[in-house]
């Protein structure tokens, strides 16, 4: 995870473990900052985006609580598992939890989400067999 100094060990090893899982379960690459963005908090997540080891394969999510900032930023690759509908309903599970009061809770339950949502079976392919 990046960013996210102002979490408690209970709060980050929540969010830490949602990663995990969504990583797990798409063999994508899911991160997630939580902190100031700026002015522009799209083009900052684009940039963070950019520096990851595969961004290609990568899912970022950033919130910057303090400016009300939400961005999902998906790589080349991960589009065709994660479209842009599959992101605004996990943006929508998250932010109908901020509103309750439930910032880690709704960020991990977001993250879960977007996993499940770009799980894909392993295709096994039959090359060679005839």
């Amino acid at each position: 995870m990046l960013g996210g100094e102002g979490l408690s060990f209970s709060d980050r090893r929540q969010i830490e473990n949602a990663l995990a899982m969504a990583r797990r379960v798409s063999d994508l690459d899911f991160e997630a900052y939580i902190g100031p963005a700026g002015a522009d908090a799209r083009a900052y997540a684009l940039a963070l985006h950019g520096q990851l080891a595969r961004p290609d394969n990568s899912v970022l999510v950033l919130c910057d609580p303090d400016a009300r900032a939400l961005e999902i930023v998906t790589g080349q690759d991960t589009r065709q598992y994660l479209s842009d509908a599959d992101c605004r309903l996990a943006v929508a599970t998250m932010t109908s939890s901020f509103l309750a009061g439930l910032f880690v809770n709704g960020l991990a339950r977001g993250i879960s989400q977007l996993g499940e949502i770009a799980h894909h079976p392993e295709t096994l392919h039959a090359a060679g067999l005839l």
